[in-house]
């Protein structure tokens, strides 16, 4: 017997092999540049969040009575004590920035989590459960979707009272409907497939067939809309704050800030532009990397 045959046969992956899905995905993700530079972006964001007290120069709540409204460093004025300057009672702007980016991504993160969780529920119900049941839920959610999003979450915040814990609650119900619709829409489709009628015949459960036959293949358009949800919830977090109905003063949010700033727009310009800057940019990119896992994920856009 020759040492060849001795020999174990190759470890490696045949030609025709399939990729491995995460390389599969991260080559179709990575195609799209726009969404790419998001996810820099939102990594940005999110480090900046997690070590504010790290890199934040100043507490967010510290005035001083010396450098009211004072420039930033690179203008005429200002000092890199307050790199983005100060606002009008003499509060550290790149500091306020810092701590409302981790305010900011709570309330995205915590909208998208309540409003997803309850969603995917109520499409489950009334994509499993016809006649009445469906027709309340689905017109229920056609009612609220007939409504401006931003006008509906004035309305719930002022019934309730402001405060943050109202406003994100306020959100949440807004964007419901977009949840149940896209969990209703699936389950439909995943109803009628081979796999659903097997589990069926083999005598598994209601409860069985939604949760572990069905939802684990409802994700994919569930994870797109809750990347673009993200920003949907900062967005209308921030409206909510500029109006005065979400946190309030002297938390560090964003929509805040710009309140707060509103009469100093001529005057200091950085009070204003740097935390709309904050909102554009997060905002921007929680849309392209929403728009890169779509790509990623739905096979019928993949090239």
């Amino acid at each position: 017997m020759t040492a060849e045959t001795l020999e174990a046969p190759s470890a490696t992956v045949p030609a025709g092999a399939p990729p491995h899905p995460l390389r599969e995905f991260w080559s179709y993700f990575s195609a799209n540049r726009g969404a790419v530079a998001g996810l820099i972006v939102i990594v940005i964001v999110l480090l900046a969040a997690v070590f504010a007290e790290v890199l934040a120069p100043h507490s967010p709540y510290l005035t001083n009575n010396a450098v009211f409204l004072k420039p930033p460093a690179w203008q005429e004025g200002g000092s890199w004590s307050y790199p983005l300057g100060t606002d009008a009672i003499g509060r550290d702007i790149l500091s306020r920035l810092l701590y409302g980016a981790r305010l900011s991504l709570v309330i995205g993160i915590a909208v998208v989590a309540l409003a997803m969780a309850l969603g995917i529920v109520l499409g489950l119900v009334a994509g499993f459960f016809k006649g009445i049941t469906e027709i309340v839920i689905m017109r229920l959610m056609d009612i609220v979707l007939t409504m401006p999003s931003l006008l509906l979450a004035i309305v719930i915040v002022a019934i309730l009272g402001p405060g943050l814990m109202n406003a994100m609650l306020a959100v949440a119900i807004v964007v419901l409907p977009h949840y149940v619709r896209i969990t209703r829409a699936a389950v439909i489709a995943e109803t009628s497939k081979d796999y659903v009628v097997a589990a069926k015949v083999s005598g598994a459960g209601t409860l069985r067939l939604m949760f572990s036959e069905v939802l684990p293949n409802c994700t994919a358009p569930l994870i797109v809309q809750a990347t673009l949800g993200v920003s949907t919830a900062i967005l209308d977090a921030a409206a909510l704050g500029f109006l005065g109905l979400g946190a309030q003063p002297p938390t560090p949010e964003w929509g805040t800030m710009l309140a707060d700033a509103r009469e100093f727009v001529l005057r200091a310009w950085w009070v204003v532009t740097l935390p709309g800057l904050a909102i554009l940019i997060t905002v921007l990119a929680f849309n392209l990397l929403g728009d890169g896992l779509r790509d990623a994920l739905d096979p019928k856009l993949k090239r």
